[in-house]
């Protein structure tokens, strides 16, 4: 099998010595510079820090199943937008080598894989193709994302890359029987913390779907927490987003900088 191709990526370069690195996902159907202006906006500003290396990759275009097999920048393919049908697990290994080729680059440039955070979000753009689907379908590192960028963040960490500074997931679920639970199920090892906010009034990927992958987690050893935002739908949050920057500071302070090596 061919070499997956790189990943092409907008960075926010820390202000400071770069001494650990942050990759956030994108949801369907955006791309990493569409996450990170869509941040910025909330915000005002770029989430930045002094020694952090903010990373938003961009999926390659694939056919989408729920969009009738139209092309779109998605993470992994799936066969509706569920969490009661099987994953498409062919499509989620795949990616999980180019963002593994993604931290791989972070280490041979001296970050500590455990200085490294994964993250997952969904965006605007997102929620259009996910209300055609339900409409077509009548119903040291870290590492995190939105929506489907979540889940692929938790397939990434908890079956491939244990040992990540953690995981964040934004509106995101796993699929009930997730392959992630299976690996979880072998595994004796510390694993990476699981940071996720999840709005009551999402009608795209349901508050219940986030709140049973939380639960799921952390009958599967995982230390989770989860922040509920009343009446928020399936987007992000100027609240969400400044929690999510202070437990990112948490689990990546400046102090790492003094054992990295």
């Amino acid at each position: 099998m061919a070499a997956p191709a790189a990943l092409q990526r907008s960075v926010v370069s820390p202000a400071g010595r770069h001494t650990a690195s942050l990759i956030f996902l994108h949801g369907s159907g955006d791309t990493g510079q569409g996450a990170r202006a869509w941040i910025k906006q909330i915000l005002n500003q770029d989430m930045a820090f002094q020694h952090i290396k903010v990373i938003y990759p961009t999926a390659p275009a694939r056919p989408y199943t729920p969009m009738k097999g139209a092309f779109s920048t998605v993470w992994f393919d799936r066969y509706k937008i569920s969490n009661d049908c099987p994953e498409h697990i062919e499509s989620i290994d795949s990616m999980c080598q180019g963002l593994t080729d993604l931290i791989n680059d972070e280490i041979k440039n001296g970050i500590a894989k455990n200085r490294i955070l994964i993250a997952f979000k969904i965006r605007s753009s997102e929620t259009a193709e996910y209300e055609s689907c339900f409409t077509s379908h009548k119903q040291s590192k870290k590492v995190g994302g939105f929506s489907m960028g979540g889940g692929m963040a938790m397939h990434l960490a908890y079956r491939f890359h244990q040992d990540l500074a953690g995981v964040f997931a934004l509106s995101s679920f796993l699929n009930k029987d997730s392959a992630v639970y299976q690996a979880l199920k072998r595994n004796e090892s510390v694993l990476p913390e699981l940071f996720q906010c999840h709005g009551t009034a999402d009608e795209l990927v349901l508050y219940s779907w986030g709140e049973e992958t939380n639960k799921m987690l952390k009958s599967l050893g995982v230390s989770t927490s989860l922040h509920t935002f009343p009446n928020l739908n399936h987007e992000l949050s100027r609240t969400e987003i400044e929690k999510l920057k202070t437990w990112i500071l948490e689990k990546l302070p400046v102090e790492g900088a003094k054992t990295n090596k």
